[in-house]
Parts: structure tokens; sequence; C-alpha cells
């Protein structure tokens, strides 16, 4: 019985803090309002750019709001950071700057 009683704390434990960091690393309304923003002027700047606009595929490259708005508020700041450094990467790859 003690046994049993111990598990089940551990495992209440454990979800908790679990359920925790995800919300804790989860980023806010206002940062994913300007990451979006800031990925938007990069894929405008890509389809500007004939030799990057061919390049532009998936939702790293949509053309709408709410597709990055709504990414990022699932995404730690981390993950945020790291589509904005690939968008960044590519479009100084294909422009060659």
């Amino acid at each position: 019985m003690a046994n049993r009683l111990r598990l089940t704390v551990a495992f209440v434990v454990w979800a908790f803090l679990i359920s925790g960091l995800t919300v804790a690393h989860a980023a806010d309304p206002g940062f994913c309002k300007q990451y979006a923003k800031a990925a938007l002027n990069q894929v405008r700047g890509g389809l500007g750019n004939p030799r990057c606009a061919g390049g532009l595929q998936g939702a790293r490259w949509s053309t709408d709001f709410a597709v990055h708005y709504e990414w990022c508020l699932g995404a730690s700041f981390g993950a945020a950071g790291t589509e904005r450094d690939a968008r960044t990467q590519y479009l100084r790859g294909c422009s060659g700057r």
C-alpha cells in the first residue's frame, strides 16, 4: 500500500512539473504579434527577390499572419528564434548577402 501511494504521489508531482514546464516556455501573445510581423517582413523580402522566391515552401514562408502567430503561441522563445534564424539564413544565402 505504501509503495502504491508513493508511486501515485510521484506520478502526480511529475505530471504537475511537466505541465508547468510546457506552459512556462510558451511565448506570450505580445511577443508572438511582433514575431508574426517580422516573419511576414521576411516572407515579403523573399518573395520580392526572384532568386529567393522559388524556394519559399511550407508554413515557414506563409503570407498569412495567423499562421505565424498561432504557431508562435505554442512554441518556446528558443523555437521562435530558431525559426526566425532559419528564414534569415535562407534569405542571406539566396540573395548573396
